[in-house]
């Protein structure tokens, strides 16, 4: 399925785990947690910044893999270890004026539900809980989360 997003959007708002990462979590012998990213993910963001677009994370965990990505493209709002997303989205969107044709939600879990139905774009990955994938209107991207995913939908919204 292709991606679809008007011109009008301004503000790519996006959870991190299971979107910009497979979602797994490799943990070495000292007890360390990274995470994986894929290079088509990380110039998305470059991509984004280059035309214009402001940038969200909100994250239900904490990784250095966000501040990382946070500081190398000026990501305008960073949100971590956040386990009701919605309340952050709504003062984003209050913060910032935007109208509903104006951003796009990207999830793929229980705790981006409310996130996902309250934005009119939303969009999540093949692999997402069937929740997500249930909800109205909900577009899935045709690549897998940490494997170009997030790419995708800005390539849906760049090119």
């Amino acid at each position: 399925m292709t991606i679809v997003l008007p011109e009008t959007i301004k503000f790519v708002i996006t959870d991190f785990d299971g979107i910009v990462t497979d979602n797994c979590v490799y943990i070495d012998s000292k007890g360390e947690m990274s995470r994986k990213l894929n290079f088509k993910d990380v110039m998305a963001f470059s991509i984004l910044r280059k035309n214009g677009f402001r940038i969200g994370i909100i994250s239900g965990e904490k990784n250095s893999a966000i501040d990382i990505i946070a500081k190398k493209f000026n990501v305008e709002e960073v949100h971590q270890g956040i386990r009701i997303k919605i309340d952050v989205l709504k003062s984003i969107v209050e913060r910032y004026g935007l109208k509903e044709d104006e951003f796009v939600y990207i999830g793929d879990d229980i705790n981006d539900l409310e996130s996902l139905k309250f934005a009119k774009y939303a969009v999540t990955v093949p692999h997402s809980v069937q929740k997500v994938k249930d909800i109205e209107n909900i577009q899935i991207t045709s690549t897998c989360a940490g494997e170009g995913a997030f790419r995708e939908v800005v390539d849906a919204l760049v090119l």
